[in-house]
């Protein structure tokens, strides 16, 4: 630990579930009650902009609901008290890491606080609700979406990321079920380029095996566990 230099951290679902962020997919292939085909793709949004707004509308307005747990406040720790370079790449679209205090950071899946102008192309912070056709805050086209990556579309900053995975000497994915690309291969990225590798998830995920260490239980337990070794 005591020779980490630069670390890479990428975050998914299970780390925000335990404050009480629905998971992105249920058992019954449901997201909180909508076919992923309907809510979470282009073609959907183009079939039908209303059930699209209303469902991201009732998603943000739920974070007021929740807060950090001990999992974000412990890389936001990392984040204040790390020498060396850092890079949380999140595939969550929750404002939590940013709650807890976390800079070195980057949503590759968008924010559920940012609208998108399908106009101007401009992104802009978004607190409230989208339904109804509301002005662009820049060109003042009444064409925003939620600035969400939707199925199809490319994640955020694949180049900065890639960059960070290639020059790296650990990777560590914190609850994620490693099997939503391109960031189930970011391991094996890491991994050509010779760092070491971590996995922290609640059980084994299906890229369990490309890590070079796996611990199995809470995010709110194992990850400050973690950064103490970090920082010791």
């Amino acid at each position: 630990m005591a020779e980490l230099q630069s670390i890479v951290i990428l975050t998914g679902a299970g780390i925000s579930a335990e404050s009480g962020v629905p998971t992105f997919r249920a058992a019954d292939g449901l997201w909180e009650g909508h076919r992923v085909e309907d809510v979470a793709t282009p073609e959907a949004f183009a079939r039908d902009p209303g059930l699209v707004q209303t469902f991201y509308d009732a998603r943000r307005a739920a974070l007021a609901g929740v807060v950090p747990n001990a999992a974000h406040r412990a890389l936001a720790k990392l984040d204040r008290d790390f020498a060396g370079e850092l890079l949380i790449v999140t595939q969550n679209v929750d404002d939590l890491h940013e709650r807890a205090g976390a800079e070195r950071l980057l949503h590759m899946h968008g924010e559920l606080k940012r609208a998108l102008c399908l106009a101007c192309g401009e992104s802009h912070g978004w607190a409230g609700d989208l339904r109804g056709a509301p002005a662009c805050p820049g060109c003042g086209a009444a064409k925003l979406r939620p600035d969400i990556v939707w199925f199809g579309e490319m994640p955020y900053e694949m180049e900065r990321i890639e960059a960070a995975l290639a020059t790296c000497d650990l990777f560590v994915s914190i609850g994620t079920s490693g099997a939503v690309y391109p960031a189930a291969g970011f391991v094996q990225t890491a991994r050509y380029h010779r760092a070491s590798t971590l996995e922290m998830n609640l059980e084994p995920s299906a890229g369990t095996g490309w890590f070079d260490e796996a611990r199995h239980g809470p995010a709110g337990v194992l990850v400050p566990a973690w950064v103490e070794e970090v920082l010791s």
